[in-house]
C-alpha cells in the first residue's frame, strides 16, 4: 500500500483546487475533511481463535499468523480461504478472528501541536477490541470494546506511542445471540433459511488513518429544518482537549461553488468549550432558500469551522437540504404537499458499493420515490446518493431477536450510533424501530416493552422531529389512551390472488384491525381507525418466493404488479412498498439483477399513474 501524500497536514493539499464536494469521497461517511488520509484496507494477517485463547494467550503481543485475508471483508469469506473453499463459511454458537497488519507513519509538514492521528473503522464487529503496538486503545466515546456492527468508531492515537513502523492488532468477535442487534442474520432463534440470512461479520467496511485537530468537530451533523421560516437547526458535536473562547462559524455555499464565491448564509456563534465532548445546536436563517424534494432535489453545502482563539480553524464540510415530513390525516405531507410513496424493500446483504449504486438507480428507473431499507446498515455513501437522486429513504434499526431488557438497550444503543451518524440528510424520512415484532414477540402482553418503543417513539418526536416514526412495522402497533405511538399506519399483506387482494384492501381501508393481516395491527387500548393516520401497505408482492407464490418472472409477473399497484392506487392508502428490488439467498423474488442493476420488469412500473393528490 502507498502511504505517500502530496500533503499529510491540516492543510488543503493540491487536490483541493476542487471544492470539497467534487473531490472523490473514497471514505464509508457523510462529512468530508480538508486533511489527507491513509486507507489501511488491503491484505491482512489473520487467524481464526477457535478456543478464544488469543486473549489469555497474548496475541496482540506477538502472534504468528498463519493466513492472510483482504480487509474489508467478512469473517466467513476470510475463514473459506483460509480452507481454500469458494463460498462463505458458516459458523456455529461463537466465532472470533485476529487481524494483524504494520503501516508506516506517514512524513508530516509541522510537529503535532494542535493536531493528531485519529484511526477510524467504518464499521467493524460485533465485539471490536484494537490494540497499536501491543497497547489496547479506546475509543473516543471510552470503550475498551465497541459493540455494533453497523456504524463507524474512532480512536486518538497518542503521539508517545507511534513509532515510525507501526503494529495495529483488531480482535474480532460474534456470537449468534439473539439479544444483540442482528437484523436478518441468523441467530440461536431465527436459523438460516427462506428470509433468514447467513450471518457476514468483521471486517466489513474500510478502516483508516488521518491527521485530525486537537480542538476540533466531530464528523456528525444533524439537519433540522422549518420550512414555513426558513430555518435550519444544526447539531454539532465538538471534541476539546484544550478548554478556553471558540467560535462556531457556519457558512452555507450553493453546491457546486467556485472557490473564492461568497457564502449564500453564515453566521459565528461564540463558545465557551470545556474539555471532552459536547453537542451544541444553532438556529441558522436561510430566507429564500430552495426546498428539497424528490423532484428539485436542492442541496446547500456546509463548511463548519470551530475557530480557536488564536484564529485557528478547524473545518468540516457536508451537504444538507431544507424538507419537511410530516404525517397528517390519510397523507403523509412533504414540504406541506400530499405525497404518494411509491416504495419498494430493499435489502443490500452483501452488495458492493458499486452494487448498490447501481441498485438505487435501478430502483428509481422502476419509479420509486421511496426505498424501505430493511433493518440492515448500509454504506453512508448510499445516503448521499439519495440525497443527490431526489429517492427518500425509510431505514430500520437492526432488530434483536429477543424480547428482553438486554435486547432493548442493545437496539437502543444501536439506534443512538445510526442517529448520529446519518442525521443530516434529507433523503432519511422515516425511521422503523421494529418490523413485525422481532426482538419484541412480547409486545401483546409485555407492558415493558410497550413502554420502551413508546418511549423511544416519544424521544424520536423530541430530539429528531425531522423523520416520521413506525413503532413496529407490519402489524401490532401500539395504542395507548387510543392514541397510536406510531405516525404511520401499516400492514404487511402478501397474497397472489387478486380477488382476495381487493378483498384485503377494502377490508384494511374500512378500518378493520384484526383478519387483515397475520396479526392484529393494533394492540394495546383500543384504537378505532377513521384515517386519522396514514395508512401504509408496507410489504406486499414478493412475488416468485416460495413463501409468497405468484408468477416468477416474465409478463405475467409484470402484469400481476401492476394489476396489484392499481388496486392500491383506487384506495384512499397513503402508500405501499413493494417486497423487493433484488434477490437475496433463497428469496427469489428480485425484480432488479443484484450485479448488473438491470431491470426485469419495464422501466416505471412502480409509478403511480393516478392523478395529483389533493394539495393541503
Amino acid at each position: 500500500m502507498n502511504l505517500e501524500h502530496i500533503n499529510y497536514g491540516l492543510s488543503a493539499s493540491q487536490e483541493e483546487t476542487k471544492p470539497i464536494e467534487e473531490l472523490p469521497n473514497p471514505l464509508p461517511r457523510a462529512v468530508l475533511r480538508l486533511n489527507n488520509h491513509v486507507l489501511l484496507d488491503g491484505e491482512w494477517k489473520f487467524a481464526l481463535d477457535p478456543d478464544d485463547s488469543g486473549l489469555r494467550d497474548g496475541w496482540h503481543l506477538g502472534y504468528h499468523y498463519e493466513h492472510s485475508a483482504q480487509w474489508p471483508g467478512s469473517i466467513e469469506t476470510h475463514m473459506a480461504q483460509a480452507k481454500g473453499q469458494t463460498q462463505p463459511s458458516a459458523w456455529q454458537d461463537k466465532i472470533v478472528a485476529w487481524y494483524e497488519r504494520e503501516f508506516t507513519l506517514p512524513e508530516i509538514e509541522e510537529p503535532l501541536l494542535r493536531s493528531m492521528f485519529q484511526l477510524t473503522f467504518g464499521a467493524c464487529g460485533y465485539e471490536t477490541r484494537v490494540w497499536l503496538n501491543g497497547r489496547q486503545l479506546r475509543t473516543i466515546e471510552g470503550e475498551d470494546v465497541h459493540y455494533g456492527e453497523y456504524t463507524s468508531f474512532s480512536y486518538e492515537l497518542r503521539e508517545e506511542n507511534l513509532h515510525s513502523v507501526n503494529r495495529l492488532t483488531v480482535r474480532i468477535a460474534d456470537t449468534m445471540d439473539a439479544e444483540t442487534t442482528r437484523g436478518k442474520q441468523e441467530s440461536h432463534i431465527y436459523k438460516r433459511g427462506g428470509i433468514w440470512y447467513q450471518t457476514f461479520t468483521g471486517a466489513v467496511r474500510s478502516v483508516w488513518l488521518e491527521m485530525v485537530e486537537r480542538n476540533r468537530l466531530r464528523s456528525r451533523v444533524g439537519v433540522d429544518s422549518v420550512v414555513e421560516d426558513q430555518l435550519v437547526r444544526f447539531n454539532l458535536t465538538t471534541r476539546i482537549h484544550d478548554p478556553g473562547l471558540y467560535t462556531l462559524r457556519l457558512q452555507v455555499y450553493e453546491r457546486g461553488r467556485k472557490n473564492g464565491t461568497p457564502p449564500l448564509y453564515t453566521s459565528d456563534f461564540p463558545l465557551r468549550l470545556e474539555a471532552g465532548q459536547k453537542q451544541q445546536r444553532v438556529v441558522l436563517e436561510m430566507p429564500g432558500a430552495r426546498l428539497w424534494a424528490p423532484q428539485e432535489p436542492n442541496l446547500y453545502q456546509l463548511v463548519a469551522q470551530l475557530i480557536d482563539a488564536e484564529g485557528y480553524p478547524a473545518q468540516i464540510e457536508t451537504h444538507f437540504g431544507l424538507r419537511k415530513i410530516e404525517s397528517r390525516g390519510r397523507h403523509v405531507y412533504l414540504n406541506n404537499e400530499p405525497t404518494y410513496l411509491d416504495g419498494i424493500l430493499y435489502q443490500p446483504g452483501t452488495a458492493t458499493y458499486e452494487e448498490m449504486q447501481r441498485h438505487m438507480h435501478a430502483m428509481q428507473q422502476l419509479g420509486c420515490n421511496l426505498v424501505r431499507v430493511h433493518i440492515a446498515g448500509v454504506d453512508p455513501r448510499i445516503y448521499n446518493l439519495a440525497d443527490e437522486l431526489g429517492l427518500l429513504l425509510w431505514v430500520e434499526v437492526p432488530s434483536p431477536h429477543a424480547s428482553s431488557p438486554r435486547s432493548r438497550q442493545n437496539h437502543k444503543e444501536e439506534l443512538l450510533r445510526m442517529l448520529a451518524l446519518i442525521e443530516s440528510h434529507p433523503s432519511v424520512v422515516i425511521w422503523s424501530l421494529y418490523n413485525e415484532d422481532w426482538g419484541c414477540q412480547d409486545i401483546a402482553v409485555n407492558p415493558d416493552t410497550r413502554r420502551y418503543i413508546t418511549d423511544m417513539y416519544h424521544f424520536m418526536q423530541i430530539e429528531h422531529p425531522q423523520f416520521l416514526v413506525v413503532d413496529n412495522d407490519g402489524w401490532q402497533h401500539i395504542s395507548a389512551e387510543g392514541r397510536l405511538k406510531s405516525d404511520l399506519l401499516t400492514a404487511h399483506l402478501y397474497t397472489p390472488d387478486l380477488p382476495h387482494w381487493r378483498n384485503l384492501l377494502d377490508r384494511l381501508v374500512a378500518g378493520e384491525l384484526v383478519g387483515v393481516a397475520a396479526f392484529p395491527l393494533v394492540i394495546g387500548d383500543p384504537f378505532f381507525y377513521r384515517r386519522q393516520k396514514p395508512l401504509i401497505v408496507s410489504e406486499w408482492g414478493g412475488f416468485g418466493f416460495a413463501d409468497y407464490g405468484g408468477p416468477q418472472a416474465g409478463e405475467e409477473r409484470t402484469e400481476r404488479i401492476r394489476q396489484f399497484k392499481q388496486e392500491l392506487r383506487a384506495r384512499p392508502i397513503a402508500g405501499d412498498v413493494y417486497t423487493q428490488a433484488t434477490n437475496i439467498e433463497e428469496e427469489r423474488n428480485g425484480i432488479i439483477d443484484p450485479h448488473t442493476g438491470e431491470l426485469s420488469v419495464p422501466p416505471g412500473l412502480l409509478h403511480s399513474r393516478t392523478p395529483d393528490l389533493p394539495r393541503a
